[in-house]
C-alpha cells in the first residue's frame, strides 16, 4: 500500500523531535564528498527508497540514536571542519528538514561563520513558507535529491504515492521564487534512456538553469543496499560499488 510522505514525516517527526533538540545517530563524521565536508546524520525520513543506504536509523528513529540541540549539532560539526581544515558542513543520513525550528536555529548559527552550508533534502517538506526561510541564509545551499525522472519512477523506488514526485519539483519552484541557492540532483540508476531529457524539459519550465546544473546520482551497493534492492525485485541500470565510485560523483 502507498504512503503519503506528508503524514509518514508527521510521525517521524514525533519520535525524533524533543523541543527544539533533534535525535542523530551519528555526528561530526569527516567526509569526502563536496571536497571535504563535516557531517552530522540524522534519524528518520519521510521517504522509504529502495535504494537508500541507511538503515535502522530511517526505519526505527524511535530506537536508534540520541537528542542535541542546534547549538551541539553546530559546536560538533565546527569543531570537527576546524580540525580537519574543511570549510563546509551539512546534515545527511536522512532527511534534515524534519524539525524545521532545529534546522534553522542551526543554520542561523551557522550565519555568523565563514562556513557554507550544504542542505541535502527530498524536498518533500520544502513548501513556500519553509523556502522563504530558507532563502534568508547566505551561507546555505539546497540540493534537492529528486528520485527517478517522473511520477511513475518515484512511486517505484519510494512506496510513496505518485504525487510526492511534484512536491519535490514544487520544492525547487519554491525556493527559485525565494531567491534562495539550490541545484537539482537525480536519481538516475533505474531510469531509461530518454527519460532524463524529459524531466530537464520540466526542470526548465521552473528556471532554464536548473537543467544545466542536474547532477547525476547513481546507487552505490553497499550489501544491504544490494539486499534491499534484491527484496524488492528491483535492479538498477546502472550502479556502482563502494570502492569503484568515479571521482566525479564524490
Amino acid at each position: 500500500m502507498l504512503y503519503d510522505p506528508l503524514e509518514l514525516a508527521r510521525q517521524t517527526e514525533e519520535m525524533v523531535l524533543r523541543g527544539t533538540s533533534r535525535k542523530y545517530y551519528r555526528i561530526a563524521r569527516a567526509g569526502r564528498w563536496y571536497g571535504g565536508i563535516a557531517t552530522a546524520d540524522c534519524c528518520g525520513c519521510c521517504l522509504r527508497c529502495v535504494f537508500c543506504w541507511s538503515g535502522a536509523p530511517r526505519d526505527h528513529p524511535e530506537t536508534i540514536g540520541r537528542f542535541y540541540t542546534p547549538e551541539q549539532v553546530f559546536e560538533k560539526l565546527t569543531a570537527c571542519a576546524e580540525k580537519l581544515g574543511y570549510r563546509q558542513l551539512r546534515l545527511s543520513g536522512n532527511e534534515p528538514t524534519i524539525g524545521r525550528e532545529h534546522l534553522l536555529r542551526l543554520l542561523e548559527l551557522v550565519e555568523g561563520t565563514s562556513y557554507r552550508f550544504i542542505l541535502e533534502s527530498n524536498g518533500i517538506l520544502i513548501d513556500r513558507d519553509y523556502a522563504r526561510s530558507l532563502s534568508e541564509f547566505q551561507r546555505v545551499h539546497v540540493r534537492i535529491s529528486i528520485k527517478g525522472t517522473n511520477r511513475e519512477e518515484f512511486s517505484l523506488l519510494t512506496g510513496a504515492v505518485p504525487e510526492g514526485f511534484d512536491l519535490q519539483l514544487e520544492a525547487l519552484r519554491n525556493l527559485v521564487d525565494f531567491g534562495a541557492s539550490c541545484h537539482p540532483a537525480v536519481m538516475l540508476s533505474f531510469s531509461p534512456a530518454g527519460n532524463l531529457e524529459k524531466l530537464k524539459d520540466r526542470l526548465r519550465e521552473i528556471k532554464p538553469s536548473l537543467a544545466d546544473e542536474v547532477e547525476e546520482e547513481y546507487v552505490f551497493l553497499y550489501p544491504h543496499v544490494v539486499e534491499r534492492l534484491s527484496r524488492a525485485g528491483i535492479r538498477p541500470r546502472k550502479a556502482y560499488s563502494p570502492g569503484k565510485i568515479p571521482d566525479h560523483l564524490v
